[in-house]
């Protein structure tokens, strides 16, 4: 008997039957979907399977044409626990790219619709062209010659993730001593998952605040908005299979309140499959 993995599970979506407008820009389609327990984070769920969850109504809209390019996911307020509403809609179609807006409404205590998250994506028709990676592979241990991490219980998402870090673990000691903000860490879900778009996505927002490593000191801190660059297509997905992703992620300015923090991933064969860049809040 096969059993659903747990990330499919959270990004299950049921589209809800919407009236045709006739509006030139494309069918807004509306899909009920909810929270997983198995992707809590302290305060709500992984930001990551957030991020999944947009561009999983993306790709199950009718109207789609070609695959993932760009995401864009902006996190306004706090998911909370239960049922939410995510709306698609394509707002322009060229002849090789496609422009999506994405929202998650949830209704409050007193039934009113809340946007909780924004978010904008950029479909496309890759086609076969001259291509060369400027940005290589990092020189790291295989991830079998590397311990698993085993971070405390407590937070469920975590245990979602099979991670073998490198370099740039959490600190030990909150003294802060930090000094710099490189990670190096081998990460692939738990249960093992063939990779595809939204699981990338997810993978994409793994890492935890830069200014907890930099600063060895652990305060608040929560991603304000977060892009995705995708730079494969399902071909290269299939061909990573259920095998570890290579995560290198850094900032690079930390100033009154905020920092950005930019990220790259690879698969086993070296190829780059993504890069990404968010802004984070930090509280002092």
């Amino acid at each position: 008997m096969s059993t659903t993995h747990p990330l499919d599970a959270a990004l299950q979506l049921q589209p809800q039957p919407q009236p045709d407008t006739g509006v030139a820009a494309g069918p807004l389609q509306i899909s009920q979907g909810h929270t997983s327990p198995a992707y809590w984070n302290m305060v709500g769920p992984f930001g990551g399977t957030t991020a999944a969850t947009c561009l999983q109504a993306v790709l199950q809209h009718p109207a789609l044409l070609g695959e993932p390019l760009s995401l864009t996911v902006n996190y306004a307020g706090a998911l909370a626990e239960g049922e939410f509403e995510v709306q698609a809609q394509p707002v322009r179609t060229n002849r090789s790219t496609q422009h999506w807006t994405i929202s998650i409404v949830q209704r409050d205590a007193e039934g009113q619709p809340v946007v909780t998250t924004t978010a904008t994506a950029v479909s496309a028709a890759r086609r076969e062209t001259w291509s060369v990676s400027d940005t290589p592979i990092p020189e790291v241990p295989a991830p079998e010659s590397l311990q698993r991490m085993h971070p405390p219980k407590g937070v469920a998402w975590i245990e979602r993730y099979e991670m073998r870090p490198v370099t740039g673990v959490i600190p030990h000691t909150w003294d802060g001593r930090g000094d710099n903000s490189l990670s190096q860490l081998w990460m692939r879900d738990d249960p093992p998952r063939p990779l595809d778009f939204p699981a990338l996505a997810a993978l994409s927002d793994i890492f935890f605040p830069r200014v907890w490593l930099r600063r060895a000191s652990r305060v608040p801190a929560g991603t304000v908005s977060i892009t995705t660059y995708f730079h494969v297509g399902q071909a290269e997905l299939a061909a990573t299979g259920t095998g570890f992703v290579l995560g290198q992620a850094r900032a690079q300015e930390f100033r009154n309140g905020f920092f950005d923090q930019t990220a790259q991933l690879w698969n086993q064969a070296g190829r780059l499959l993504v890069s990404t860049h968010q802004i984070v809040y930090f509280k002092e």
